[in-house]
């Protein structure tokens, strides 16, 4: 399409609904969000890269950030966040979770639509009276409810799916990476890593670093025949499947980034990346998803940390001696 054509349908579009561009780049925006990019083109990379393992997910992740967005602006939420895409994200993870854990039916739909709803206003409640950052708590919060009462209502859950393709550590990051959103497989995580990358490339960087660390981080308890319970799925299987599924890098991934959006530095990445690795294994205990939990009490240790730190040892100027 040519520029002067392009610039045609856009006015032409603008003339019908003046917001109707903004709210379709929101839309895709919040999808790059999950990957802390603020940039439509890179939420359609992540798109793309779901439908690649699941048609069907993609839309539910879509739709998600469809609702969150519309739900931002009916209820007239910030409008800088929301064009910003920052009622989009945990949506949109709420969508892929809901038809990741139960099979397409009305009880699922029901609850996607709901949870997309209520983890939109929840994100405004705590961006606005919680002192650290809400990352994807809201998503957190909505989907724990939404598989305890989907599972007690007997919805149809999906099937865990079979093992890994691979158990090497290349496709071990690479599913990590996927995982994020629910998927493993090696063009999705590809498809990712472009799409973090036409954001911000240093991003795209911390997220490959965080899924390799995470996962060679999480050999600290294999033994021969070790079994542990999917943090995801909560079924038990061999500790080195669990490895090779990426289900031990996709939070490190992601606190990677976080923390070195909090401080430039290489220590509270890394510091983050093992707390998350060690909190992955509780969650499964007390019979829930990880989901993107440990990421986010991984991120908030190290920044309390932080703010610890500043209290005790204050900046001060020094003098030479």
């Amino acid at each position: 399409m040519s520029d002067a054509k392009g610039a045609a349908q856009l006015a032409a579009l603008k003339s019908i609904h003046p917001e109707a561009p903004d709210l379709v780049m929101s839309i895709f925006r919040g999808v790059g969000q999950v990957f802390f990019q603020e940039n439509a083109i890179s939420g359609i990379c992540f798109l793309v890269g779901i439908a690649i393992s699941s048609p069907l997910v993609a839309i539910g992740g879509l739709v998600g950030s469809i609702i969150g967005t519309l739900t931002a602006r009916l209820l007239k939420f910030d409008q800088a966040e929301l064009i910003a895409g920052i009622f989009g994200f945990n949506a949109t993870l709420v969508g892929i979770a809901t038809l990741v854990f139960f099979s397409p039916g009305l009880g699922s739909i029901a609850f996607l639509i709901v949870g997309c709803v209520l983890s939109t206003i929840l994100t405004r409640i705590m961006r606005k009276f919680v002192p650290f950052p809400t990352y994807t708590t809201p998503f957190i919060v909505t989907t724990w409810v939404i598989f305890v009462l989907g599972t007690s209502m007997g919805l149809a859950q999906t099937s865990a799916g079979g093992p890994s393709t691979g158990s090497s550590l290349a496709v071990a990051a690479a599913n990590g990476i996927g995982q994020v959103m629910f998927q493993a497989n090696v063009w999705t995580a590809a498809l990712f890593v472009l799409g973090i990358a036409i954001g911000d490339w240093q991003h795209a960087l911390w997220v490959v670093a965080g899924s390799i660390i995470g996962t060679l981080l999480s050999n600290y308890h294999v033994t021969v025949g070790a079994r542990a319970i999917d943090p995801e799925r909560l079924v038990e299987r061999a500790l080195t499947e669990n490895i090779a599924l990426g289900l031990y890098g996709y939070n490190a991934t992601l606190v990677a980034v976080s923390l070195s959006l909090w401080r430039r530095s290489l220590i509270p990445p890394i510091l983050g990346i093992l707390l998350s690795v060690l909190l992955t294994d509780l969650f499964p205990l007390v019979g829930l998803p990880a989901l993107t939990a440990p990421f986010v009490l991984a991120s908030w240790l190290v920044i309390g940390l932080g703010k610890l730190e500043a209290r005790i040892f204050p900046a001060r100027t020094s003098t030479p001696g």
